[in-house]
């Protein structure tokens, strides 16, 4: 039932949207240059990798040494607008249909990330990443990461068809309301720096 909601939703929601993504990869190409499309290696399902696909929100700025600049130094006015609304994202239905994800999941993480959980926080693992999850209508980036891991196990020990139609529902309510879009005092989120660590995503 899980695969269904994913193929229909992925599926539907790639037609609709078409025009959108036609329009964000023109602005996109126009204020940033290429590639439109920023892709990176995630952990997936039992953290496995695979590459995760969004729209590009950052420059490639670099210091003087040939170094990428902080986020906060790389992420464009239009950028910040996308992630916002969260269109930036929009290019992981893609990876839905391809079955790398599920429309609602523990968001999918660095693999650098997958050594330093702990027993219980590797159980997020154990379900494929998500568009949106339990997390991130509970906090998204405003919460510690403690916090955040934890909600993802939550929502491992108790996933159903029902509990992901809320969460789709909810997400959209989130969206609307630019909630938790970023940790306090930050342009996106710092690392995750093990078990241990108090910072936000």
């Amino acid at each position: 039932m899980k695969r269904l909601l994913d193929i229909l939703g992925a599926g539907i929601g790639l037609v609709v949207l078409a025009p959108v993504f036609l329009v964000l990869a023109i602005l996109i190409r126009l204020r940033m240059g290429s590639p439109v499309i920023f892709t990176q290696a995630r952990a997936g399902l039992e953290g496995a990798a695979f590459t995760v696909y969004k729209f590009r929100s950052m420059n490639d700025k670099r210091d003087e040494r040939g170094e990428l600049l902080p986020d906060a130094a790389r992420l464009t006015g239009f950028g910040q607008t996308c992630r916002r609304y969260s269109l930036d994202e929009l290019p992981q239905l893609w990876n839905v249909l391809k079955g790398d994800m599920s429309l609602v999941g523990p968001r999918p993480l660095l693999l650098d990330y997958v050594p330093l959980y702990d027993e219980s926080q590797r159980r997020r693992l154990s379900v494929k990443p998500g568009i949106t999850g339990w997390a991130q209508i509970n906090g998204r980036n405003a919460i510690s990461w403690p916090d955040k891991l934890a909600l993802d196990v939550w929502y491992v020990e108790r996933q159903s068809f029902w509990l992901d139609i809320k969460i789709i529902f909810m997400t959209v309510l989130k969206i609307l309301k630019r909630e938790g879009i970023s940790a306090p005092g930050e342009a996106t989120m710092p690392r995750f720096m093990g078990s241990a660590s108090k910072n936000h995503e």
